[in-house]
């Protein structure tokens, strides 16, 4: 049996030199744990690979180096908080990635590189991102305001109240959030409201908890229209508020 704990650095989906690659567990002989801690260490780089293998009396199937270090690829780099398990003919992989596609893709490269006498336990997880966790927050609703002015409408409330708890999970991250407008009126005056409304819902988070320093404001006006202005439709969808993880 191998078992790599950490494949990937323990906060992100790409390795870092921060991170240490675990193999331990036990192999045949001497032969099986050289070529093992090879591939590994011309994967990760040898300062990362920490060496707990033992040699023991197990028995292992026919070409097994072969198949574990097929393994062994680059797409693992993509894991975090990672363990490969690799028992006989048995294999499982556990860990975060960033997307459905990715957790696809490494289990298909996977299956390409083991013949059909091994089994393959796929225990990838889609990570959700801070980003993607405000975005399903917010669910693409309009943060309404009463018409033109900076003061949140009760249903704007609603959704502030929903997002202040989305926003305190996120701890340590700072948060941009932006207000935009339609194209009605001057563009300057839309400026202005728009900083005004980002300035509001700011404001709304802290009376709910949120830290102060977490949270800075921009107005983009109308300068950055997700829908046409030219109907009722687009106009109400450009008036919005957005907030972006920036760190």
């Amino acid at each position: 049996m191998v078992a790599a704990p950490a494949l990937a650095d323990g906060g992100s989906a790409v390795a870092t030199s921060a991170a240490p690659i675990v193999v331990s567990g036990t192999v045949a002989d001497d032969a099986s744990k050289t070529a093992l801690l090879a591939r590994l260490r011309a994967v990760y780089g040898a300062e990362r690979v920490v060496d707990q293998l033992a040699v023991g009396r197990v028995s292992a199937p026919p070409n097994w180096n072969e198949h574990v270090a097929r393994l062994i690829g680059p797409n693992l780099k993509l894991v975090s908080r990672g363990q490969l398990q690799v028992d006989g003919t048995s294999v499982s992989l556990r860990g975060d990635v960033a997307s459905d596609a990715q957790k696809q893709q490494i289990a298909s490269e996977l299956a390409l590189n083991l013949d059909a006498s091994y089994t393959i336990n796929n225990g990838l997880r889609v990570a959700v991102s801070e980003q993607g966790m405000l975005d399903a927050a917010l669910a693409d609703r309009i943060i309404e305001f009463e018409s033109g002015k900076a003061t949140l409408a009760d249903s704007g409330k609603a959704i502030l109240d929903q997002m202040s708890v989305a926003l305190l999970r996120l701890k340590d991250k700072k948060v941009e959030v932006i207000g935009h407008t339609d194209n009605a009126g001057s563009r300057a005056g839309n400026l202005s409201l728009s900083q005004a409304r980002a300035e509001a819902v700011k404001a709304y988070v802290v009376g709910h908890g949120v830290h102060p320093d977490m949270v800075s404001v921009s107005g983009e006006g109308p300068d950055r229209p997700v829908a046409d202005n030219r109907t009722p439709e687009g106009r109400a969808r450009n008036r919005r508020i957005e907030f972006k993880v920036v760190q």
